[in-house]
């Protein structure tokens, strides 16, 4: 059985916040971390594709802001 490894959060978002956004500014309507971050906890709660992951995003964006 193969041990589960923790990742410090921290560690998480600093890495995140690292990347390089691509995109014009002018089109940017979220900021790149709060969609990484909502499609990796909408991808840990079971979403298989980029159209579920728009609706947790949409679902869950008023609650992931408090974090």
């Amino acid at each position: 059985m193969t041990k589960k490894k923790e990742v410090d959060p921290v560690f998480m978002l600093d890495f995140i916040s690292s990347i390089e956004d691509p995109r014009i500014d002018r089109t940017k309507k979220h900021s790149l971390e709060t969609i990484m971050i909502i499609a990796i906890c909408a991808v840990i709660c079971g979403a298989k594709s980029w159209n579920e992951i728009e609706v947790y995003g949409t679902l869950k964006l008023e609650f992931l802001s408090k974090f």
